[in-house]
């Protein structure tokens, strides 16, 4: 087949709409189930192509969490801690496989965002992970294979229509890339940059240690910022994004928008978090608004009377800015990447406030003397990668 047609673009009134090979040659995908469309794909092979060179980079089984052509998280196969097992609401299902753990890690770092993703995954889908992805509100999924019973277990979603992709995973693109815009054809060479510790290798501050974890992790952010719509910043720890600050116009932005995320993820561990105690049947979208709301600035509209009977058993203590601050204090280690250059150090000052410690931006900014010496205050460590990463 070297067409699909789709039901419509990105909007009803856009039609007609297929996906198709130019040259005439067969699609490198296959619709198992369901419809996708126009998002959808584009959703589908953004995200195949960051969770491909995920694996590539780690070894690792690797998924993202896909949204407006944009991840709303990216992972590998880690295995779980208890506390991360119950924040992402998987704690009732044992041992997960490492590439459940990974979809785990990428839905469960920003699952306001993730509702209503596109999947993708590195590996063939296994029974751990269909489970996990049935029980999720979710548009579809791309990977290279199914097991026959995940592929059972998928089929059953949605009433029978959840999309369902298998690529190719021998596909190779051409080296040259073409869209349109108003009618006229825009062509570049595809961006086939290998992330890899030679990027790394340029360290600027004072501090020039960098554990094998956290070049690991560096990678991670920098794959992830590779299909991120820009401007962007990505923060990263132990294996997954945190954080991601997507399409913003100002840098300072996307690393207030990515601290901001990083923040929730790891104000979800704290006691305050773990200790509320929803009412019975508040499903698990319902206890994410909560505590969303319940860690914001907004947090007497769920304390008010006649709103907290609704989805706690008990009345929560208010988590006061000042108990958020000294936990948020013990987020240490923490990566966060740039898809370009720093241009101010108050970049940096807000990277501190999230606890971040290892940088890797381009730079070649006209103030990178005052951005390392931002970085030498707080002794972190940054590396210029001497490459740009934008994505549009």
């Amino acid at each position: 087949m070297n067409e699909i047609q789709l039901k419509y673009g990105c909007n009803p009134n856009q039609k007609p709409s297929r996906i198709f090979m130019e040259d005439g040659s067969e699609l490198p995908v296959t619709v198992l189930n369901g419809k996708p469309g126009y998002i959808n794909f584009l959703d589908a092979f953004n995200g195949w192509q960051l969770v491909k060179e995920l694996k590539e980079a780690t070894g690792l089984p690797a998924a993202t969490s896909f949204k407006h052509v944009s991840p709303a998280g990216a992972a590998v196969g880690l295995p779980l801690d208890d506390t991360l097992a119950k924040i992402y609401w998987v704690d009732d299902l044992g041992k997960l496989s490492p590439l459940a753990s990974a979809y785990a890690r990428a839905r469960g770092a920003d699952r306001m965002s993730s509702f209503g993703d596109f999947i993708a995954l590195s590996d063939t889908c296994d029974v751990d992970t269909a489970k996990l992805i049935k029980r999720e509100v979710s548009d579809g999924v791309i990977a290279p294979g199914y097991e026959p019973e995940a592929l059972a277990i998928l089929k059953e979603k949605k009433k029978g229509n959840y999309n369902v992709i298998q690529i190719d995973p021998s596909y190779q693109p051409a080296a040259i890339e073409r869209k349109q815009v108003y009618g006229i054809t825009f062509e570049q060479g595809r961006n086939e940059l290998d992330i890899n510790g030679e990027l790394l290798s340029n360290i600027v501050t004072k501090n020039q240690e960098i554990p094998e974890s956290a070049l690991i992790d560096m990678k991670i952010a920098l794959i992830t910022l590779k299909y991120t719509q820009s401007n962007s910043v990505c923060y990263v720890k132990g294996g997954q994004a945190i954080g991601i600050g997507a399409g913003q116009q100002s840098r300072i932005h996307c690393t207030r928008l990515a601290g901001s995320k990083a923040d929730n993820w790891y104000l979800r561990q704290s006691p305050q978090v773990l200790g509320l105690q929803f009412v019975d049947g508040l499903g698990r979208a319902d206890r994410d608004n909560t505590i969303d709301v319940y860690m914001g600035d907004e947090y007497e509209d769920v304390l008010r009377e006649g709103e907290w009977q609704k989805r706690f058993k008990v009345k929560p203590e208010v988590f006061t800015r000042e108990a958020k601050r000294a936990w948020l204090d013990g987020n240490k280690d923490v990566i966060c990447g740039s898809d370009a250059f720093f241009p101010f150090s108050d970049n940096i000052e807000r990277c501190h406030k999230s606890g971040v410690k290892y940088i890797a931006q381009p730079g070649g900014s006209v103030r990178d003397d005052l951005v390392i010496e931002a970085a030498d205050k707080y002794d972190m460590v940054m590396a210029f990668t001497g490459i740009r990463l934008f994505h549009h």
